[in-house]
């Protein structure tokens, strides 16, 4: 008897914990808008640079993967100015695991075809 006692007091915990999942709100992963802000604002204060724009954004195994474009300085005239492209991974809730410098230039120059 003690064991059938044992069975079902087991079996209502089980439907108890599995009430209690199901009302808690399950966790989110982040939007991609809040990727990108997350990993811009994550660069800015690692790097203490200003970043100016997301030039590529993709979804990865292990999270994400962004080019960012970094102001490294500042000049007058604003098209001599010197940016710098980043590479930036980070994890699947938006926390910046790595980045790289890949590339800098001057703003008033574009890439060779």
């Amino acid at each position: 008897m003690a064991n059938t006692s044992e069975n079902t007091q087991n079996d209502s915990d089980a439907r108890a914990t599995s009430a209690r999942a199901q009302q808690q709100p399950q966790e989110q992963s982040p939007s991609p808008m809040q990727v990108l802000r997350g990993a811009c604002a994550q660069l800015a204060e690692l790097t203490g640079m200003e970043t100016e724009s997301v030039s590529s954004f993709e979804r990865t195994e292990d999270g994400w993967s962004l080019n960012v474009e970094v102001l490294e300085l500042a000049r007058v005239p604003d098209t001599m100015s010197l940016l710098a492209s980043y590479e930036v991974e980070l994890d699947a809730n938006g926390e910046l695991s790595g980045y790289r410098r890949v590339r800098r230039y001057e703003r008033g120059r574009s890439d060779r075809s």
